[in-house]
């Protein structure tokens, strides 16, 4: 063992040397007179990267090696080596990379702090005192006046959201573009960014018991943005003016106001909130988002029922409509600008513990390949760390929890709008007017264009399931082929709707939403880079809306899908239909 660790250690010596040189003779005369400038990086060069990035990850990565063996699938970390400059959603050019390249920093494992160091309490934000939020300006207004090359600084720390949304990072070992969004990498990623800005802001100030706020947008008392971020450092001016304060969320923002009284929003948002978190969020893979492993095989595209709202539609209704792309909380290259994106994602992170505690805090997901993948970010002594999903599961063992808020979506479940037996009398008398052929719930791979609304017939392979059976699986709507065509895309989902015109979240017969937000699209600056587009997935769970409205032993299903905002133009699917998961 010893001589291997000698061998790797020489080998790395000699390719470092080499980068050395191979550098010198790259990058005179290739500044792209920017910032951060990207020099032209050669095939050979690429190379010598590569190795050096696996023996170094090789190195930190002894453990957990023969859990790897077991499962083929590989976890997914970023090849720090091959940041990008990237091109937002509307083809303007941005530079989230950091002026170093990871190698060229000591890189340290993750360690949890130490027991008996006090604990952070996060607390809901529209409970905070004034002592808080003197202290919170305080310790933003330290980071901003960070200097630029300090990684701890402002700006530096929201370029670690656009660096791994935008995929300006490669896939170690890969072509593939990495991104934290629209998979299980969702929550674990969100965590840690979070939980390293915070101890930074606590270091700034003196205070191991600093603690982030949470925007408590689940709960009536706390749904409006919390007024602290009206001014001083927390400010934000590229925000909705229509949003702010005392405007509670629309957590089903439509991209246009919904026209509803206080108490009927207030009732649509807990609505929502049951079936993102309870009805359509039974199984891991509902709530937790598809699985994504390293490497084109291991590639999909399918977001969890919390990460597409409230998570992508508060982005959007929290970011500026004067701004070409929602800047800066309506789009993922900007979000974390705003100072408001770190207590809509503590609150995200919240929702995760609840989830768990609901399910009697089983492990979601024992796959290697997801607990053993890592990324990096610096701590409070500007360290570089690296940290698996593994190491961020325990909100215990990182020495932070939250308060307790109440959970009054536990009780909002929805109601059919119609009484069912009149709803499918009526859906009846519709397809006799129909041709079969209007309403065939696959359109092929060319797709069809929410351009309208889309109304079809969905079989469902199974019409009589045993108790056990209803126990151990879930019946899941699937919406297959998802192409995005432009910057922001939203549809809804019906089952079984007579008129899903008037109807939303409050109603039995909403399945579950889509929605797209603003992110970034990466430039492939080095041959062979990969940029394959993949359509995505919906999955809705829809076992117990079946039930209630006396449609889980029907032969079939009527599915509609609902273009929002003016989005459908920007959309096509190529499908619907039903299956199982377990």
């Amino acid at each position: 063992m010893e001589s291997k660790q000698w061998l790797s250690a020489a080998l790395l010596t000699l390719l470092l040397a080499l980068a050395g040189y191979s550098i010198s003779l790259l990058s005179n005369g290739n500044d792209f007179g920017e910032q951060n400038p990207i020099p032209y990086i050669s095939k050979p060069f690429q190379f010598i990267e590569s190795l050096i990035l696996s023996l170094w990850e090789d190195q930190l990565s002894g453990e957990g090696v023969a859990e790897q063996e077991q499962s083929s699938a590989k976890p997914v970390s970023p090849d720090l080596a091959s940041c990008h400059r990237s091109l937002t959603s509307g083809g303007r050019q941005v530079n989230c990379c950091p002026p170093k390249r990871g190698y060229e920093e000591p890189v340290m494992d993750f360690k949890f702090p130490n027991p008996s160091s006090p604990k952070r309490v996060r607390r809901p934000a529209h409970l905070v005192d004034d002592d808080y939020i003197a202290k919170y300006r305080r310790a933003v207004t330290l980071m901003k006046q960070l200097d630029s090359s300090d990684p701890r600084n402002f700006m530096r720390q929201a370029n670690i959201h656009c660096l791994f949304c935008t995929g300006a990072y490669n896939q170690v070992n890969s072509s593939l573009l990495l991104n934290i969004h629209r998979s299980w990498l969702f929550f674990p990623w969100h965590r840690m960014m979070i939980y390293f800005h915070e101890r930074i802001l606590g270091k700034l100030i003196g205070d191991d018991t600093f603690a982030l706020p949470y925007w408590n947008w689940d709960n009536p008392p706390g749904m409006a943005i919390p007024h602290f971020y009206m001014n001083g450092s927390l400010f934000d001016n590229d925000r909705n003016r229509d949003h702010l304060p005392p405007q509670i969320a629309d957590i089903n923002y439509n991209l246009e106001e919904s026209g509803l009284g206080l108490e009927q929003q207030i009732a649509s948002n807990l609505h929502l909130m049951y079936n993102q978190m309870v009805s359509g969020a039974k199984k891991v893979e509902l709530f937790m988002g598809c699985r994504r492993t390293a490497g084109q095989e291991g590639d999909c595209d399918g977001l969890g029922t919390i990460e597409v709202s409230p998570h992508n539609i508060l982005h959007a209704w929290v970011g500026s409509d004067l701004q070409p792309e929602g800047e800066n909380m309506g789009s993922f290259y900007t979000a974390a600008r705003d100072p408001v994106f770190y207590a809509h994602h503590a609150n995200i992170d919240r929702l995760w513990m609840v989830w768990r505690r609901l399910r009697g805090n089983v492990p979601e997901i024992t796959d290697p390949a997801w607990l053993n993948s890592f990324f990096y970010f610096h701590d409070e002594n500007a360290q570089l760390v690296r940290m698996k999903i593994r190491d961020s599961l325990d909100i215990t063992n990182l020495g932070y929890s939250y308060d307790e808020a109440d959970l009054p979506w536990l009780n909002a479940r929805p109601k059919p709008s119609i009484p069912p037996k009149i709803a499918k009398a009526v859906l009846q008398m519709r397809e006799q007017n129909l041709d079969p052929a209007f309403f065939s719930p696959d359109f092929g791979p060319e797709g069809r264009t929410l351009s309208s609304t889309i109304w079809v017939k969905v079989q469902r392979p199974r019409r009589y399931r045993s108790k056990k059976e209803k126990e151990e699986e879930e019946e899941v709507l699937v919406v297959y082929g998802i192409e995005i065509k432009g910057m922001y895309v939203k549809f809804d989902v019906y089952v079984n709707a007579v008129d899903e015109t008037s109807t939303g979240p409050e109603a039995r017969e909403f399945a579950g939403t889509f929605v797209d937000v603003h992110h970034g699209v990466s430039v492939v600056l080095n041959e062979g880079d990969s940029k394959r587009k993949m359509k995505g997935v919906l999955k809705l769970g829809i076992s117990e809306l079946l039930e209630e409205l006396e449609a889980d032993e029907d032969e079939c299903v009527w599915v509609t899908l609902v273009p929002r905002g003016g989005s459908g133009d920007n959309t096509s699917v190529e499908g619907i239909r039903i299956e199982y998961m377990r």
